[in-house]
């Protein structure tokens, strides 16, 4: 796979999988924080997403639902992405262009924050548009700072790690992240029969002990919508109509649980959700990003869920997914 050494664009230099056939994810590289170096300011900082990435999705989802709009602008890249990497198609719809570097191509953007930099070009990225320069390209720590760090300018009362919850919103993070949300991965690009299997142990198994944690909780963490629902939602959402084809995640649909699926709905139906899932740019990504997976480039049809449906989860303990923004 394609990745930059030295700050140059090279094409065959990252394995996504070990000699065993196991697949691996590279660390991110830019971990710096908002604080003392990287004040929160409202418009200062940028975020660039990709509407098909999870990791990217959880970002979007933090900014609507705490209403983040206007404090942080945000670019969208194409979801087709070539041995180019991430590009900028404002012609395409749902893209944008890049407002603040003019940028054509993701990756520039990681070169003007080191020009020496070795690393994967991903999503989602925070730019500081003062310092230009990128503050931090990791999901699960921009998510956490978009909800705690910029509380002066979010438009809706919406504490996504709750006192009193984050020991268990950060055990479930941990928890989920392996044979869930890297699973659906390690499933779809392991190369060896022995990788793909148990991928598919541990993905399944996670499903089936949090569709049974959801039996009498309407949230993974009890009664609040927390970060640990969102960092779910993401991959839940792709599940059926990517994951499960695509990556042979093919044992159980989500459709088919109990307590996943209306679950799913319940989140898809909170205000701030529903805006932010861009299917087509997801099923696009996916089958026509991933050439050894799928050499034709075909997108799947299928299926065709109603996420809008009825979930009866009012009944559990919990609030109103209509009192949560807004």
């Amino acid at each position: 796979m394609n990745q930059l050494v030295d700050g140059e664009w090279r094409t065959d230099v990252y394995e996504t999988t070990n000699d065993e056939g196991a697949f691996e994810r590279q660390e991110t590289t830019f971990r710096d924080r908002i604080g003392e170096e990287f004040p929160a300011e409202s418009g200062r900082y940028h975020l660039y997403v990709s509407y098909a990435c999870p990791w990217a999705h959880r970002t979007l989802l933090a900014r609507s639902l705490k209403g983040l709009e206007e404090a942080i602008s945000v670019s969208v890249v194409d979801p087709f992405r070539d041995a180019e990497g991430w590009q900028f198609s404002p012609e395409k719809e749902g893209c944008t262009e890049d407002p603040v570097m003019n940028a054509d191509y993701l990756r520039e953007l990681y070169v003007r924050a080191d020009p020496d930099v070795t690393c994967r070009v991903t999503v989602p990225v925070l730019w500081d548009k003062e310092e230009e320069t990128i503050v931090n390209n990791e999901s699960r720590e921009v998510l956490r700072m978009l909800d705690t760090e910029f509380e002066a300018y979010a438009t809706h009362e919406v504490d996504l790690f709750p006192e009193g919850y984050r020991e268990e919103v950060d055990e479930i993070i941990d928890a989920i992240y392996e044979p869930i949300n890297n699973g659906v991965y390690r499933a779809g690009f392991a190369s060896s029969q022995e990788a793909y299997d148990e991928a598919i142990d541990d993905l399944f198994s996670a499903l089936e002990h949090w569709d049974s944690v959801l039996a009498d909780r309407r949230y993974l963490a009890g009664d609040r919508l927390t970060e640990a629902d969102i960092c779910l939602f993401t991959t839940l959402i792709r599940f059926d109509q990517v994951y499960h084809t695509h990556f042979m995640c093919n044992v159980m649909q989500i459709q088919d649980y109990d307590h996943l699926w209306p679950y799913l709905r319940d989140l898809y139906q909170t205000a701030g959700v529903a805006e932010t899932v861009e299917m087509d740019h997801i099923k696009e990504h996916y089958y026509t990003t991933h050439p050894d997976v799928t050499p034709s480039r075909i997108v799947a049809r299928g299926p065709d869920l109603d996420f809008t449906a009825p979930h009866d989860r009012d009944a559990l303990a919990g609030e109103s997914s209509e009192a949560l923004v807004r």
